[in-house]
């Protein structure tokens, strides 16, 4: 490997990234269901469009993602995870001046087309961090994403409410350019690119392979699909539990309070959790913390006012993410070093897959009430759980 910077250095730029990626993401599924209404959908129709958006989304951006994970084996990772910023900056300058729902929805669609970014980051975290620092160095890598969850809606509803969805996101394009430039320029990676000469259509196959072949990643992921869907389902119906809960003036204002609650929970709470899963054991902290959010999901159900609601989301989004945190440690731990960039770059792949199952199982239940997202998320909680346990008695052979 050619020298690469300090693992500090890459924890410190990799974590501004993703804080900066997840702000603009966080404003954007937090505002989407107060602006869909500015684009002309109907009031009764954005709870099913709120759904829509995010599983097509999702859907369109799923094929490309074992090609991303080969090119970064044949051209490097580095350009790979700037590729996934680009994306998001073209995205958002459409998202910002998107005159209908038709053109909303491109530019949605078009943002897909960055997943596997964190994944990639991760595995390169994974083979400079110290062994004994990794679990600590995934859980600030992924706790900016919290923080960029608690800025992003916090600071942008006020904007929202006075300026509008499009100026706030406006503005997230253009700190999207400035992250390129940072990633550009601030770091350098020792990652040798594959001098294989096979075509890229069979490096993403063998990339589907490396799993595909593995009794445990096999199984592995189709669980956390199933265990983040809940997740994922809550967590882009929050906005309209607001709109229901908040009868005042300022409803972006109130959205991003609460957004910000949890991401500032999630803030504490990750990085906690990731010290705690490397003394513990990452198996360990990823069981138990599935068992308690199976509970811990009841919490916003129940909660029939804002600052309750607000209280319950914030300790179970910061337990979900830190869980989530942990997963990955599971997933690298799962497959073998030459094998382990090309797993990782289908980290997020639960999420992705989480943003189709959750939503569409949203788009039906919320518009029965939307409080039932809840324990739903409960459900498909418990049954990742088990399906997590079935994963864990498999043998590792990736």
């Amino acid at each position: 490997m050619r020298r690469s910077s300090g693992w500090v250095r890459m924890v410190g730029l990799f974590a501004i990234a993703g804080l900066c990626e997840v702000c603009a993401y966080g404003q954007v599924t937090a505002f989407t269901p107060l602006h869909l209404p500015d684009l002309g959908v109907a009031s009764g129709d954005v709870a099913f469009w709120v759904g829509a958006i995010t599983a097509i989304s999702s859907v369109a951006g799923l094929p490309f993602l074992p090609f991303w994970g080969a090119l970064a084996d044949r051209y490097g990772r580095k350009p790979l995870i700037i590729r996934s910023f680009v994306s998001a900056f073209v995205a958002l300058t459409l998202a910002a001046v998107a005159p209908n729902i038709a053109v909303f929805l491109f530019a949605r669609v078009f943002q897909s087309l960055g997943l596997g970014n964190t994944g990639l980051m991760l595995a390169t975290l994974a083979e400079r961090v110290p062994a004994g620092r990794v679990g600590f160095a995934f859980g600030i890598v992924n706790g900016a994403n919290p923080l960029g969850a608690f800025l992003g809606p916090l600071g942008g509803g006020p904007v929202v409410d006075r300026l509008g969805f499009g100026a706030l996101v406006a503005a997230d394009a253009v700190v999207m350019g400035i992250v390129v430039a940072l990633l550009a320029f601030g770091y350098r990676d020792g990652f040798v690119p594959s001098a294989t000469g096979g075509s890229l259509l069979a490096m993403a196959r063998d990339g589907i392979l490396l799993i595909v072949r593995s009794p445990r990643l096999r199984a592995l992921f189709p669980a956390y699909f199933v265990f983040f869907s809940g997740w994922m389902l809550a967590y882009i119906y929050v906005p309209l539990v607001v709109a229901r809960l908040y009868t005042g003036a300022d409803p972006a204002t109130a959205v991003g309070i609460v957004f910000g609650a949890g991401g500032l929970a999630t803030l504490v709470a990750s990085p906690l959790i990731g010290a705690l899963a490397d003394r513990v054991g990452h198996w360990r902290t990823l069981f138990v913390g599935g068992a308690a959010l199976v509970v811990l999901w009841l919490g916003p159900y129940f909660a029939r006012d804002f600052v309750t609601f607000a209280a319950a989301w914030a300790i179970t989004n910061a337990v979900v993410s830190g869980v989530f945190s942990v997963s990955f440690n599971v997933l690298s731990s799962s497959t073998s070093d030459p094998a382990r960039g090309r797993v990782m770059t289908f980290g997020y792949l639960p999420t992705n897959v989480g943003f189709i199952i959750g939503p569409a199982i949203g788009s039906a239940v919320a518009t029965v009430d939307v409080f039932l997202v809840f324990p739903a998320a409960a459900a498909l909680t418990a049954l990742g759980v088990a399906a997590v346990a079935y994963a864990y008695r498999q043998p590792t052979l990736a």
